[in-house]
C-alpha cells in the first residue's frame, strides 16, 4: 500500500464519529469503496458508518455496481445512511431517483468521473465542466465504450423496395417521407446502431432510436441560425433508461427523448430538436403505400447480425427493464407502448392496446383537434389535424370518411380531401410507456381505452 493511502487509512480510522467531516477524507473514503483493498475498504466504510451522512449514498451505490465482492458491506452502510432496505444496485438507484433532496457530497463527481475513465477515457469529453441539467448520480454506464460504442450510420447506404429481399413482410421498419421521399429504415438494423445521420426531402434528420425505451424519434437537425446541421451519435451513457445522444461538434450530451441537450457547451443555449413525423409499420404495410420506397442496405460497413428478430430479442420479448427508471405512474405496465405527442402547451399518450384490430380516434392535444389513425398488431399510429372534422374509418385503410360521408385520403404528409384540402400530418412517437412517464410524465394526459 502506497504511504500516504496508509496515512490517510489511519485519519480514517481514528476519525471521530460527527456529522461534519474533513471533505479530503470522505474523498478517500468513497475512493477506497470502489478501488481500495479489502482493509482500506473495510476501513472506508466503518467511518462512513460512523459518520451518519446520507451525502455518500451515491458513491456507495456507485460502488456497488462495480464492487460485487464488497455488495454485503455496501448493502449494510447504505441502509444505516437512508434507512431504506434494498438490496441490488438496480433497486438503490430506484429509491436515488426518488429522492433528489439529497444531494451527493462534492467529492462523487471526482469519483464518478474516475470511473468513466477507468471504463474508457474518451467518457470525460461529455463532462468539460459542472454543468449539467440531469444529476450526474442518474447517469448510468450502457456497457458499451464512448463514442462509437454503438455506432451510429451517417448518409447511410440505401437499395430499392424491389431489391430489399432481405426483408420479411412482418420485419418492422421505421417509415419516414419528406417533401415526396420516402425510406424504410428496418428496426433489425437500427438496433444495432441506434442514430441515422441523413437527408430526406433535401432536409438534413436524425433518427435517433433507444432500443432500450421503445422510442425512434426523428429530428430536424438543421436549427435556425445555425451554419451546418448537427451530426449525433450514441454516447454510451444512460439516464433513466434512455440513451443519452451527443453532437460530433460540440460534444454536448442530448437526451435522445426530449431533444435537449443536458451537458457541455449546449447545456445552457436552450435548444429543443424540432420532431418530425415518423411512423413504425410493418415492410408490407410501407412498400405497399410507398411503392417508390428506398430502405436501407445491409451494406452499412459494419459487420452485424441483422437478421429478423435478433438483436434485442431477449429485452424485448421480457416485461422487465435492463436499467432502472421508476415507473411512478402504475396506470400502465412498464413495457407497454403507447403513442406520444408534445406541444409547447400540452402532451397525450394513446397506450396502442387501443389501437387493437386498426381503429380511428377523434381526439384532442390540449386546444389542438387530431385524428389518430393506428393498427396494433404492427406498432402503427398515424396523426394528423383534424380541423373542424370527425372522422371515421373507410372500407379501406387508405382512406377515412368525414361527418359528411366524404372520402379523405391518408398520405405520409396530409389527410387529403376531394377537392386537395389538406390536413397536415402531425409529429408523434411510439415508446414503452415507462420512458413516457419518466420525460414527459406529470405534464401529459392518458388517453382511457374504452
Amino acid at each position: 500500500m502506497h504511504p500516504l493511502r496508509i496515512a490517510l487509512l489511519l485519519l480514517l480510522l481514528a476519525a471521530p464519529a460527527a456529522a461534519e467531516s474533513d471533505g479530503e477524507s470522505v474523498a478517500f473514503a468513497a475512493d477506497a469503496l470502489i478501488f481500495g483493498d479489502a482493509e482500506e475498504t473495510d476501513a472506508a466504510v466503518d467511518y462512513l458508518t460512523r459518520r451518519g451522512d446520507a451525502d455518500v449514498a451515491a458513491s456507495a451505490i456507485l460502488a456497488l455496481r462495480f464492487g460485487a465482492a464488497r455488495r454485503t458491506q455496501l448493502v449494510g452502510l447504505l441502509q444505516h445512511l437512508t434507512g431504506h432496505k434494498a438490496e441490488t444496485w438496480h433497486d438503490w438507484m430506484l429509491w436515488q431517483e426518488v429522492h433528489p433532496e439529497i444531494r451527493p457530497h462534492p467529492s462523487f463527481r471526482t469519483l464518478a468521473l474516475k470511473v468513466l475513465q477507468e471504463i474508457d477515457p474518451n467518457f470525460l469529453v461529455f463532462f468539460p465542466d459542472q454543468n449539467l441539467r440531469i444529476r450526474l448520480e442518474e447517469i448510468a454506464w450502457g456497457g458499451v465504450p464512448a463514442l462509437d460504442g454503438i455506432p451510429a450510420l451517417d448518409r447511410p447506404a440505401r437499395i430499392s423496395a424491389a431489391d430489399a429481399d432481405y426483408l420479411l413482410d412482418d420485419d418492422l421498419v421505421f417509415g419516414i417521407a419528406i417533401n415526396g421521399e420516402a425510406r424504410a429504415y428496418p428496426l433489425r438494423i437500427l438496433g444495432w446502431h441506434e442514430m441515422v445521420n441523413d437527408v430526406l426531402g433535401g432536409v438534413p434528420v436524425a433518427l435517433a432510436y433507444c432500443t432500450l425505451c421503445g422510442a425512434g424519434i426523428l429530428y430536424e437537425t438543421w436549427l435556425p441560425g445555425r451554419a451546418e446541421p448537427f451530426v449525433f451519435g450514441s454516447s454510451g451513457l444512460l439516464y433513466r433508461s434512455n440513451k443519452l445522444m451527443f453532437d460530433w461538434e460540440t460534444l454536448s450530451l442530448w437526451n435522445q427523448f426530449t431533444g435537449e441537450p443536458v451537458s457541455g457547451p449546449l447545456a445552457d443555449s436552450g435548444l429543443v430538436l424540432r420532431q418530425r413525423p415518423i411512423a413504425v409499420t410493418s415492410w408490407a404495410a410501407w412498400r405497399a403505400r410507398q411503392a417508390e420506397t428506398s430502405v436501407l442496405s445491409l451494406d452499412t460497413g459494419y459487420t452485424r447480425d441483422y437478421g429478423s428478430g435478433v438483436v434485442y430479442s431477449d429485452y424485448f420479448d421480457s416485461a422487465a427493464l435492463m436499467f432502472p427508471a421508476v415507473v411512478a405512474d402504475q396506470r400502465l405496465l412498464a413495457k407497454d407502448f403507447v403513442f406520444g405527442m408534445r406541444t409547447a402547451g400540452a402532451a397525450k399518450a394513446w397506450p396502442l392496446s387501443g389501437f387493437a384490430g386498426g381503429r380511428v380516434i377523434d381526439d384532442a392535444l390540449g386546444r389542438q383537434p387530431v385524428v389518430l389513425i393506428g393498427w396494433e398488431s404492427r406498432r402503427e399510429v398515424l396523426a394528423y389535424d383534424r380541423g373542424a372534422h370527425s372522422f371515421a374509418a373507410a372500407s379501406t385503410p387508405d382512406r377515412l370518411l368525414d361527418e359528411s360521408g366524404t372520402a379523405w385520403t391518408l398520405s405520409e404528409e396530409a389527410l387529403i380531401g376531394p377537392g386537395g384540402e389538406r390536413l397536415s400530418r402531425l409529429p408523434g412517437h411510439v415508446a414503452y410507456w415507462f420512458a413516457w412517464d419518466s420525460f414527459v410524465g406529470v405534464a401529459s394526459e392518458l388517453y382511457e381505452v374504452p
